[in-house]
């Protein structure tokens, strides 16, 4: 059997390091990487580059690395949609890969915490500081930082000042968690309260 050429091996070592880079994104995504394989993305990367720039003679090697390159481009475009999703909180390609996990882990985490009408917020201190002690909690738990209670206190009387001189008696507001977020609206209620 013939010695194989740099060429081939070449070819060899470019399919062996995608082999490598694709069990490293999926071991990623898995969630047993901490961190996307970027040093064996830049490897495979650099030696497609180089083949792309030099003229491969042999129909079956140049046959050969078109194949590598197109299956390359299609992993990284994947990937990156993957990641994108990944950082974005939506479920990407490749949820139907975590058998053992559900379809949407951040759905059991969208909650209702904590919900308040106010007349006059100045009259109603205690119902003020509960919703006050609900949005700090809320958003300690995601890691953020609370708010002063007197720019919490400015903020819900301006908005209850607000909407009662559109004609609304009282103004609810609610302090919930959506997609590992903390939202804290307010919204008029009229004579019937409004079905969401």
């Amino acid at each position: 059997m013939a010695e194989p050429t740099d060429v081939e091996r070449d070819l060899q070592r470019l399919e062996a390091e995608l082999k490598r880079l694709e069990a490293e994104y999926n071991m990623f995504f898995a969630g047993n990487l901490p961190k996307p394989p970027w040093e064996t993305r830049t490897r495979v990367e650099s030696l497609v580059k180089k083949f792309d720039r030099a003229y491969i003679q042999n129909y079956g090697d140049r046959f050969r690395f078109v194949t590598l390159q197109s299956r390359y481009a299609t992993f990284i475009d994947l990937w990156d949609r993957g990641l994108r999703a990944k950082e974005e909180g939506r479920s990407g390609p490749f949820v139907h890969m975590r058998a053992d996990k559900p379809a949407e882990p951040k759905r059991p985490t969208d909650k209702i915490l904590h919900v308040a009408s106010f007349k006059d917020p100045v009259k109603e201190a205690d119902k003020l500081r509960d919703l006050y002690h609900s949005l700090v909690e809320a958003r300690h738990e995601i890691g953020e930082e609370a708010i002063p209670f007197h720019k919490f206190a400015e903020l819900v009387k301006s908005q209850v000042k607000k909407l009662r001189q559109g004609g609304s008696p009282e103004v609810a507001f609610r302090v919930a968690v959506k997609d590992g977020k903390v939202n804290f609206t307010a919204r008029a209620l009229k004579g019937v309260k409004d079905k969401d």
